[in-house]
């Protein structure tokens, strides 16, 4: 191949792609093009609304998206729609693999039925195939049926089969190559971890542009003012409430707490409640390059609660953090950068958050590890060019 430039199929068929996202389906993508790839996406129709909730969207067709690689939406196969749509089964989909003629698959995740389909057509062709997990038993297989019917049973089954004609199955967290081994007995030498990360080119770009500034004067916050940021989807899971009680309880004028997502139904009034604060900015929904702006002007980012990719992300931009603690998902510590939350609980929220604003040296010390490592840590231009390097 001149020039060593591949055709890079990435397959986000097991669940969903989001149009201008800073999701690793969009980011690798866009990064392997920056490597000098032609690359295609292959997506099904989920998606999100404007608000950020799943929706399906109306029709199959093809595209380019605004980092110039080609998109093509694919239908679920007919006839039998509703069970071709809960299996993921498509229409087309090997018309389309074949036409694009691709020298590497990049499937996300292979938990669709026409994974059988792809394996076989990769093979034949002597493709180089990729596969990254982003499940594991804190965000699925909860109940028994997706635990022992679907994970250790028929995905279990579909991975062992499909394996030897694997390249590397990537965890984007520890935890996730443990489900991989654990759940659907992939083969050790067959697994690595690929974190997530950040866009470091939006990342760099914005640096240079004062978001810090802008920001607080937009939401009349003083140069001196510690602000906090939190966020995401706003339910019981996520802890934001514990991180709002936390900080009513706490005597520093000087830190401000700003939060964004979207509020669950089932909470609304008693959240709704704890943001009527001087010192608590409720910012709603914002779309991931308004996230980003937030995490660059933020002097401390917490996440109390279950994993998302905000963790990566605002570790990438060198800003400490304080994590909920979860078994096999500290990689976001890349040496003193963050402290993690080991209860569940109102009094050690307030405690950490005391102890970054009340003890400047142990601030600094987070913060300058922060910025020293963070960037070149989570960078998606570096693991975009590790994703194939196997």
């Amino acid at each position: 191949m001149e020039n060593n430039k591949l055709k890079i199929v990435h397959l986000c068929l097991s669940s969903f792609y989001i149009d201008n996202y800073s999701y690793q389906e969009n980011l690798l993508p866009k990064f392997h093009m920056k490597l000098g790839h032609d690359v295609t996406v292959v997506a099904s129709l989920v998606s999100f609304d404007n608000n950020g909730i799943p929706c399906l969207l109306s029709s199959s067709g093809e595209y380019f998206s605004k980092e110039g690689y080609k998109v093509i939406r694919l239908d679920y196969k007919r006839p039998n729609y509703k069970f071709n749509k809960f299996v993921r089964i498509y229409g087309n989909l090997m018309r389309v693999l074949k036409k694009e003629n691709p020298d590497v698959i990049f499937i996300h995740d292979f938990s669709f039925m026409d994974i059988l389909k792809v394996m076989r057509f990769a093979k034949k062709n002597r493709l180089k195939v990729y596969i990254d997990c982003h499940t594991d038993y804190i965000n699925s297989a909860r109940s028994w049926v997706s635990k022992y019917i679907f994970h250790q049973t028929i995905w279990r089954c579909i991975g062992k089969k499909i394996a030897p004609y694997v390249q590397m199955f990537y965890g984007v967290t520890p935890l996730r190559c443990s489900f991989l081994r654990e759940a659907y007995k992939i083969p050790e030498d067959k697994i690595q971890l690929l974190p997530l990360g950040i866009d470091d080119e939006v990342f760099q770009q914005k640096l240079s542009q004062d978001i810090n500034g802008q920001l607080r004067q937009k939401y009349g916050l003083e140069k001196n003012n510690f602000v906090i940021v939190t966020g995401g989807k706003i339910d019981i899971l996520k802890n934001i409430h514990l991180v709002l009680e936390a900080f009513r309880k706490l005597n520093a004028p000087g830190a401000k707490l700003v939060v964004f997502g979207v509020v669950a139904p089932d909470i609304r009034g008693y959240i709704e409640r704890l943001f009527k604060s001087p010192n608590i900015i409720f910012v709603g929904w914002l779309s991931p390059d308004e996230i980003l702006n937030f995490f660059i002007m933020a002097d401390l980012v917490i996440f109390p609660g279950t994993h998302s990719v905000l963790w990566e992300q605002a570790a990438g931009t060198g800003t400490p953090v304080i994590y909920k603690y979860w078994p096999e998902m500290t990689h976001v510590d890349i040496g003193g950068n963050c402290v993690f939350l080991m209860e569940d609980s109102i009094e050690e929220i307030e405690f950490r958050l005391k102890q970054m604003i009340m003890e400047p040296a142990t601030y600094n010390r987070m913060k300058s590890i922060a910025q020293e490592k963070g960037l070149s840590s989570f960078a998606y231009s570096e693991i975009a060019r590790r994703s194939i390097a196997n």
